[in-house]
């Protein structure tokens, strides 16, 4: 599974019945670099217990360790943690998101342009793997599930997506929990919405968008190097287009050929924003600080990268002098322009590095902090 792989979970993300589709996807990625995206939860009380829930499965049954990434809120984080949060997912091989509320992690992606930091996930062959709430937001357009389930909406009405598919050539929405039947006596299929409100929402969609439908503990793998939809787990997956519905059973493969070829769509409704290619940076430290001296588009980047050098630099492991010496210059910089709650997130982490830093009346003063 080279070369961009898209993991779609219809649910059980932590269930045993999964356990086995986790390791296929997971065997495959070379110099495997696992992260968790809070951000789907990241609305709730319990955060930390969610993120350990899903790092001790990973390690328990997968013998994966699984850092978890951090941007609960959009607007409560600094310029300084989106940039770290947007460079660390663009350095891991395998991306994971999970349970929540799908509009609340568009809410927080969109504005962020976590789209093009997956993207180049998928581009440099790396694994994204979206389960449940997080599922919903691969498509052209997100289904407002807790909005109308939870909340009550009386003319509902999609949202933007991610629009991951678009990377394999499908113009669809994506549907988890489409088989779910908790509702026993009333229609809980389609992730809660049932086939009314599915049928009343899949009449906005432009011409051509299917809807591809994920049963619960199933997965779907798209892998463009055999350009190629495969189905794993307990169930089905269902891509319905119009009147016509395909269901593909599990153990199934099936070129991605046979999906597409949908009518030219319609831009009746506001998409995703295309994805470009990353602008370069420098690498080198003493660069790095000139380019946040001198401001403009790529500062937070820049700053970013500073400080993910400075949590790596480690006595023995590489001469910090150079880094040490960067980060202090945009420290000052910071502090010259009154950005004194950025200038105190450089210093933190310097001493998080493991240098102690010194203020004194004829400057500033550094050194390695002894183990």
């Amino acid at each position: 599974m080279a070369a961009g792989v898209l993991v779609l979970l219809g649910s059980g993300e932590t269930a045993p019945g999964m356990t086995k589709v986790h390791r296929e996807v997971l065997s495959k990625i070379p110099d495997l670099t696992a992260v968790n995206l809070d951000t789907p939860y990241g609305f709730q009380l319990n955060v930390p217990q969610m993120s350990q829930k899903l790092e001790e499965y990973f390690a328990t049954s997968l013998r994966v360790e699984l850092t978890t990434l951090s941007l609960a809120s959009y607007a409560r984080a600094s310029a300084i943690e989106r940039a770290l949060f947007k460079e660390r997912v663009r350095q891991a091989t395998y991306v994971f998101a999970g349970p929540g509320s799908p509009t609340w992690a568009l809410a927080q992606w969109s504005p962020l342009g976590l789209r093009e930091d997956l993207s180049a996930v998928l581009d440099a062959g790396g694994t994204v793997c979206l389960a449940s709430a997080a599922a919903l937001t691969a498509g052209a357009f997100t289904a407002p599930i807790y909005e109308i389930y939870k909340v009550g909406v009386e003319d509902p009405t999609w949202v933007p997506g991610l629009d991951l598919m678009d990377a394999f050539g499908l113009d669809c929405v994506v549907i988890p929990h489409f088989d779910n039947a908790e509702g026993q006596n009333y229609d809980t299929r389609y992730c809660y919405l049932g086939e009314p409100r599915l049928t009343l929402l899949e009449g906005q969609l432009p011409a051509g968008v299917a809807t591809l439908g994920v049963d619960e503990h199933t997965a779907i793998i798209l892998e463009r190097e055999s350009d190629t939809l495969s189905v794993r787990g307990r169930a089905r997956a269902h891509w319905r287009l119009g009147r016509e519905t395909r269901s593909i059973a599990a153990g199934e493969t099936v070129p991605l050929d046979e999906l597409r070829g949908g009518a030219p769509v319609a831009a009746t409704l506001e998409r995703a924003a295309p994805t470009g290619p990353a602008p370069a940076s420098p690498d080198g430290p003493l660069a790095l600080a000139e380019v946040v001296t001198e401001g403009g588009p790529d500062a937070t980047r820049a700053l970013a990268r500073l400080v993910q050098l400075a949590e790596g630099a480690t006595e023995g492991a590489i001469d910090p002098s150079a880094l040490v010496e960067g980060v202090l210059a945009a420290r000052r910089d910071a502090r010259a322009a009154g950005q004194f709650a950025l200038a105190d997130q450089l210093r933190d982490a310097l001493v998080d590095a493991g240098i102690e830093v010194q203020d004194g009346p004829t400057g500033t003063s550094w050194s390695v902090r002894p183990d």
